[in-house]
């Protein structure tokens, strides 16, 4: 049973990393769909994306949820919110990388957790401890250095971060699978995205033909491309801890910062730096604060399970 765990454990572990290291390298996947726009790559995102998921689905013979879904109209309305949501990220994210701004981007994502936390205090009245505080505080900081770095607001980072947060907490409320949600939201998607596609089409203006078989297939493949990490992770997510799957979220924006500066040779100002090393700072916080957090937490469990066996061992004497 050990050796099986162990199994399950690194099988967990191989599939986390494969998640995040595709969500990291992903900008590389993105400028090879030029000359298509990020409006037209966003909606044959969403096209073929329902499509991968459908015969996943299919495949599986998981299609009981949807009928539930559709019964319960508050449910199905926060899943439309979580796809308006979730378009505005892909659509941002798609022009950022494709107009050369692939730091600021992942800044997005290293800013997510403070976010997150954030819109817990102010949304779910949640109460932080003195080192979430300090680490939103931090986060804060880093904003106010990065805009007078950027001359402006780092407003990609900004919509990225908080579409992405408010994502995650309507998913919580939906309480879906990876592959299911992402189906109801593509489903959502697909009336929209398929209509502007046709329209571009008679416009004259649709890459998907234009540009030979090749840049078709490409198009085709940001269903593959959308899908498969949420696969890994859903296999990721089941087999190892959350405090593992929250150490291996900080690698895609680490591999999209690192592409950012050393493959699209983006300019990192001294303001820049300072203003990421702020952000790194905070999110080491928070990471000692979990890691302090979880080794209490199982303390209390085995202080407990103690106090539960003792009057037992009593009894054997």
């Amino acid at each position: 049973m050990g050796g099986k765990s162990g199994g399950e454990r690194r099988t967990g572990l191989l599939n986390g990393i494969a998640a995040y290291g595709m969500w990291g390298l992903v900008p590389l996947f993105w400028p090879l769909l030029k000359p298509a726009g990020a409006v037209e790559i966003l909606a044959h995102r969403m096209v073929w994306s329902l499509a991968f998921v459908a015969v996943a689905l299919a495949v599986t013979r998981r299609w009981a949820w949807a009928g539930e879904l559709l019964r319960r109209p508050r449910k199905l309305g926060l899943v439309t919110v979580a796809a308006a949501v979730i378009t505005v990220n892909w659509g941002v994210y798609i022009w950022s990388v494709n107009s050369g701004h692939v730091v600021e981007a992942s800044l997005g994502y290293f800013i997510n957790p403070l976010v997150t936390i954030a819109m817990g205090v102010l949304l779910l009245k949640e109460r932080l401890r003195p080192a979430q505080w300090a680490a939103v505080a931090t986060g804060f900081a880093a904003v106010v250095v990065l805009t007078v770095g950027y001359g402006r607001l780092p407003w990609i980072s900004l919509t990225l971060a908080f579409s992405f947060a408010t994502y995650g907490l309507v998913k919580k409320k939906v309480a879906l699978g990876g592959m299911e949600s992402l189906a109801a939201e593509t489903a959502i998607q697909f009336v929209p995205a398929a209509g502007y596609l046709l329209w571009l089409s008679a416009q004259g203006r649709s890459t998907f033909a234009a540009e030979g078989a090749g840049h078709g297939a490409l198009l085709a493949a940001t269903g593959v491309v959308t899908a498969l990490p949420l696969v890994c992770f859903g296999a990721a997510a089941i087999r190892v801890p959350l405090s593992t799957l929250g150490l291996l979220q900080y690698l895609a924006p680490m591999f999209q910062f690192l592409l950012g500066i050393l493959y699209f040779h983006e300019a990192m100002p001294v303001e820049r730096w300072a203003g990421f090393a702020l952000v790194w700072v905070a999110l080491c916080l928070l990471t000692f604060d979990a890691w302090r957090a979880g080794r209490r937490a199982a303390g209390g469990v085995r202080e407990v399970a103690a106090r539960a066996e003792a009057p037992a061992a009593a009894v054997d004497v």
